[in-house]
């Protein structure tokens, strides 16, 4: 199955929001394995080096794509990195080089809760593939 990895930049996340994140991270379903890897503001630049080589990148941006659930999932079906960037964003080569740039609402969202969303559109995606009722159309 499918490897997956959530980067982030980020200082400590508030409580309720490590809670709500590591609630979806722990929920998921068997074979679909979450990495998370925290990265402080100040070790950004070493952000390229935590995601495997021959991993599909995929860069959380204002700006990227809107992707319907049943899209989203069909990224879990190889090794993919999802990257949130810090208060000032991603490193423009970094997205350059992403094979997609995804945002998950056009509404601004604070960095906790992109990671809340994230780790639940993850969870969501993946009953969705196999098989579980969660989702509904």
């Amino acid at each position: 199955m499918a490897r997956l990895h959530v980067v982030a930049v980020a200082n400590k996340l508030p409580a309720w929001a490590e809670a709500a994140r590591d609630e979806y991270l722990k929920r998921r379903p068997r074979g679909y394995e979450v990495r998370l890897v925290q990265l402080k503001p100040s070790a950004a630049g070493k952000l390229r080096k935590e995601i495997p080589a021959n991993t599909r990148l995929v860069a959380l941006d204002e700006h990227g794509k809107d992707l319907t659930t049943k899209q989203f999932a069909a990224l879990l079906g190889e090794p993919t990195a999802f990257v949130i960037g810090g208060a000032d964003g991603l490193d423009p080569a970094l997205k350059k080089e992403a094979s997609l740039l995804l945002r998950l609402s056009a509404l601004t969202l604070p960095h906790a809760l992109a990671q809340v969303v994230l780790c639940e559109q993850l969870y969501r995606a993946a009953t969705l593939l196999t098989g579980h009722p969660y989702h509904r159309e």
